[in-house]
């Protein structure tokens, strides 16, 4: 039996612990007092991220797996973030995403009702409400998708209301913004076997690995034309986790909360913060809108505030760019000496 599986700590089963935000979460929950014991087929995740607790392999849709490892760690709680991520790629295979996000997720949840387990964090997005009619968002805000990702998390969350009401699996619903940023001690960061995300765009240019950005759109209704997105620090996220674990605790239901920051940037502004943390310049290029792409994603955020408590305290563009530069780099000082052995 390995040293994690007899500590007396509580477990959590952590679904996508090998990700990007999976692993600072399943940090938070260790710091917070928890065992992690990550769930994860790898397939967009890594086995080296996954640091405070065990790493059990397997797939959402293999029931057999999950009852395994339900059976040998018996989790208090879930935290879900598997899942595909990429909403063009989303269009191009809706298939595969349906296949994934909401088959994979009925899986886990019925695995869950035959093991017992009653709580489950599900790790949402602001993708679930499409083009903005108002500015901030908040939860009330129509849902309305426009790609088949948005709809995945869509139809988790009414999945998740029904199972509540009939089975009395209590869920929060965590509906991120643009998550960015990295562990401040450089521990880990953002390493997407395809990366989409702006901020690590923008890193690789500075870094020489890019030749140049391509900024989507200078033409848009905002302060310098660029589209303006809300920007949340990975560790400001995964400390909602752990503060959703506990409003479990009492409260019954299904429940979403927004996170985000709720002080935008747009692509010109985080571009320049980029260029003063980093001291390089960052070639660009100007390309045509993608279509679907909203003008302004504004988070407003006041409900996991007042119910949860939470309040973001690293998410200011500086602190997210800063700790994503510091990890890119240790990323880069590790391919060197690789490539030097």
């Amino acid at each position: 039996m390995a040293a994690f599986e007899e500590e007396d700590r509580p477990a959590l089963l952590i679904a996508g612990g090998a990700g990007y935000i999976g692993s600072h979460v399943c940090k938070a929950v260790a710091e917070a007092g928890y065992l992690p014991v990550t769930y994860d087929n790898l397939m967009s995740g890594h086995a080296w991220a996954v640091r405070w607790g065990p790493l059990e392999g397997g797939d959402l849709q293999d029931p057999a797996r999950l009852d395994e490892v339900m059976r040998r760690y018996r989790p208090v709680a879930v935290i879900h973030l598997a899942g595909l991520i990429i909403s063009s790629e989303s269009v191009r295979d809706p298939a595969l995403y349906y296949a994934h996000n909401v088959a994979g997720t009925l899986c886990l949840l019925d695995a869950m009702r035959r093991n017992g387990i009653e709580r489950i964090v599900f790790s949402s997005s602001a993708a679930v409400y499409g083009e903005p009619e108002v500015s901030p968002i908040s939860e009330q805000h129509p849902q309305l998708p426009v790609s088949p990702y948005g709809d995945s998390k869509r139809m988790v969350e009414t999945i998740l209301r029904d199972y509540a009401r009939a089975y009395g699996l209590h869920s929060v619903s965590l509906r991120y913004f643009n998550a960015a940023g990295a562990s401040s001690c450089g521990d880990i960061g953002e390493a997407h076997h395809i990366e989409t995300h702006l901020v690590p765009l923008i890193l690789e240019v500075a870094a020489g690995e890019r030749a140049a950005l391509s900024i989507y759109g200078a033409d848009y209704p905002t302060r310098d034309g660029t589209c303006l997105r809300d920007y949340v620090h990975v560790c400001d996220l995964a400390d909602a986790h752990v503060l959703a674990l506990q409003y479990l605790q009492q409260a019954v239901g299904a429940h979403a909360f927004n996170l985000g920051h709720g002080q935008g940037a747009t692509v010109r502004e985080v571009l320049a913060t980029a260029g003063q943390v980093t001291g390089r310049k960052i070639p660009t290029r100007i390309e045509q809108r993608r279509p679907g792409d909203p003008a302004i994603l504004l988070a407003d955020a006041t409900r996991a505030r007042r119910v949860l408590g939470w309040q973001p305290a690293v998410s200011d563009l500086e602190t997210i760019v800063a700790s994503a530069w510091r990890w890119h780099q240790s990323i880069l000082h590790r391919k060197q000496a690789y490539s030097n052995e």
